[in-house]
């Protein structure tokens, strides 16, 4: 087992990775930049090393400064967490490389999922249905538009490398096709340092559904179930449940036992998230992996009662999977609201210091958060500040319980997307879980009409 661990992130996340790791009784060292020298992850580790100024790119995406800590610490092991260098080949290569484990999969792994285009091939060779689009990054004009023109419209523009919304563009007609790849391409290319991007058919209802894996080094795999994701704004979620409102337990077993093939032809190993877009048949179309922990994952912790903190720690250590497929159990409903320090009717990010601040408790409610009373929320990160989770026998317990800790969350001094997470939970449609990816734009659009006509 490992003696100390970095943890190499900020937030909410890198406190989930203390909690995991105190209860292993392992050490930990924080990273952090210079304007998170306050904040609660580097004050809970046992030692904490500032590397460098406020911006990612000189301090938490600074892979020399990140390794040197590490080696100064006298650490066994890194975990990423989520962003960040969480998906990074290069930086596990060089964890590697320095003899530093890295708390998930391969380098080789990382960088076979981390190109979109390659994986969709790879997944679909090994069984995993994939939507109609581009054999490779689109190289020109003249084969962007006779792609488009066979899988025919609405496409979808996705970049090849990174994720979380950027590089991508639906594009409904040839017309808009060019100026839209174009505009991703230079998206990609400041986020990814890459502009490749390919097209695949957009499916105009589709539903967001992802399968929770674990694996360990010695070829053993399960799936934790499904989450839906299907509440997004811009590509981004904004509200994650489990289980979706239309698996049935023999689609799951269905499904899950193909991804767990797949995984395990891959010769993936540490947990991962497998995300599939759905249509209204229920047809699953891999869409991609992500090679880390995910935003969400206490959804699948409340349903199923497995820390995957935990078990990635425990794998990466060399252990043997402590769970088989048949010790999965999925209890009740539960449900996740992304709180983001943002106006809920702009959307633009609302940086500053929290005036005052209460956590909502009581039966079935979990919330994950960094924050505190007079905590400034520095402008250079993602909004982020809290997770509330809800768990209960049904869907609908879920959401009143989500409806009443919403209610008793006290955040002032800055803006939040609470108001949004109400308006949203409120909403017929959702109740009845008829979701799609489209669900908030489509509600925006209509409101926007009514406005026009008024």
């Amino acid at each position: 087992m490992f003696k100390k661990i970095l943890v190499a992130n900020r937030g909410e996340i890198a406190l989930r990775i203390i909690y995991a790791c105190k209860e292993l009784g392992i050490k930990t060292v924080a990273v952090f930049s210079e304007a998170d020298r306050h904040a609660l992850h580097v004050r809970f580790a046992d030692e904490a090393i500032c590397i460098g100024p406020p911006k990612s790119a000189d301090s938490y995406l600074n892979i020399p400064s990140v390794i040197s800590a590490a080696e100064v610490s006298n650490v066994d092991a890194i975990h990423p967490g989520y962003g960040f260098l969480s998906e990074s080949a290069y930086f596990a290569e060089v964890c590697e490389v320095s003899r530093i484990k890295f708390i998930g999969p391969s380098s080789e792994a990382i960088r076979l999922m981390g190109d979109k285009v390659r994986a969709r091939r790879e997944m679909n060779r090994f069984g995993l249905p994939v939507l109609p689009g581009s054999a490779d990054a689109i190289q020109n004009d003249k084969e962007a538009l006779a792609t488009a023109d066979a899988i025919g419209y609405p496409v979808i523009i996705k970049a090849i490398a990174g994720g979380g919304g950027r590089g991508m563009r639906v594009v409904g007609s040839r017309n808009d096709l060019l100026s839209a790849l174009k505009t991703a391409q230079a998206e990609a290319s400041s986020a990814f340092g890459a502009p490749h991007c390919y097209l695949e058919k957009f499916i105009e209802r589709a539903r967001h559904i992802e399968f929770q894996i674990i694996a360990d080094e010695f070829g053993n795999a399960i799936h934790a179930g499904e989450r839906e994701c299907s509440i997004q704004r811009r590509h981004q979620k904004l509200i994650e449940e489990a289980p979706s409102v239309i698996m049935t337990s023999e689609l799951r077993a269905e499904v899950g036992s193909r991804v767990v093939q797949a995984i395990k032809q891959v010769g993936y190993s540490n947990v991962g998230t497998v995300e599939f877009l759905v249509d209204e048949r229920k047809q699953f179309y891999f869409m991609e992996m992500n090679t880390r922990i995910q935003v969400e994952h206490p959804v699948t912790e409340l349903l199923t009662g497995i820390d995957l903190v935990r078990d990635q720690i425990l794998i990466a250590a060399g252990e043997r999977l402590p769970h088989r497929q048949s010790d999965i159990q999925f209890r009740g409903h539960a449900l996740e609201c992304r709180i983001n320090a943002e106006d809920p009717l702009t959307y633009q990010p609302s940086p500053g210091k929290i005036i005052s601040w209460h956590a909502p408790g009581g039966p079935g409610v979990r919330i994950d958060t960094a924050a505190y009373a007079e905590y400034v929320v520095p402008p250079y990160y993602d909004s982020l500040i809290a997770k509330v989770i809800t768990h209960g026998p049904t869907r609908d317990e879920a959401i009143r319980r989500m409806e009443r800790a919403l209610d008793m969350f006290i955040l002032e001094g800055v803006k939040s997307s609470i108001p949004l997470h109400r308006q949203i939970l409120r909403r017929p449609d959702f109740r009845r879980g008829d979701l799609h990816t489209k669900f908030l734009e489509q509600s925006e659009e209509t409101r926007a009409r009514a406005v026009e006509m008024a």
